[in-house]
């Protein structure tokens, strides 16, 4: 049976961590989508627009702001909230959550707890989408450094094309970021681990 996107906000305060964290889930083959958000303020319009599965957050986040918590979880009631737990935080505070992921959890067992909440989802076909070859070919040259007008004159395309691909790209893969993308290239085998010297 063929896996659901499961759609990832993730808080957390610290880019390192949050950088490994979705560098880690990206490489696992898994199919994630993943969007940071930077407050637990911005992150109830989040949740409606981009269909977000599973929040994850650092229990810091809604440090001394329980009701606020607590608003948000009987508002999206759909929505499976972890905690991701790298100091000590009381008992009390992660029963507050539906699972517990901590910094020295293995990725295939982050990817179980976060393919568990994904058992009741009736995705959409086109959810699967692959990317189409053009596409395949813009994103090859995007994690390669061009420019849209540097694709655009290579594949003899018009820049509105370079952006309706990439505006593809970014909505069928759920990666925002060119980091990302290239990541996502590199575990794809679209594009080999040293690309940077073809």
């Amino acid at each position: 049976m063929e896996k659901c996107r499961i759609n990832i906000a993730v808080i957390e305060p610290s880019s390192i961590v949050y950088e490994g964290f979705s560098t880690l889930l990206l490489k696992s083959g898994a199919y994630f989508g993943l969007f940071r958000v930077n407050d637990a303020d911005e992150l109830g319009d989040f949740i409606s627009k981009e269909n977000i599965n599973v929040v994850i957050c650092n229990p810091v986040v809604f440090q001394n702001r329980y009701n606020d918590f607590q608003r948000l979880r009987k508002q999206h009631v759909s929505v499976n909230w972890m905690a991701l737990v790298y100091s000590y935080f009381d008992g009390q505070v992660l029963a507050r959550f539906d699972e517990v992921i901590y910094i020295s959890d293995e990725i295939d067992q982050i990817v179980e707890k976060l393919n568990n909440y994904c058992s009741d989802c009736h995705c959409r076909e086109e959810q699967h989408e692959m990317l189409s070859g053009r596409e395949i070919d813009v994103l090859i040259l995007l994690v390669k450094g061009m420019s849209n007008k540097e694709i655009a004159d290579k594949l003899s395309i018009s820049i509105h094309t370079v952006n309706s691909h990439r505006k593809n790209i970014m909505e069928k893969t759920g990666i925002r970021s060119l980091a990302g993308l290239a990541i996502y290239a590199i575990s794809k085998k679209i594009v080999p681990v040293d690309f940077n010297q073809a």
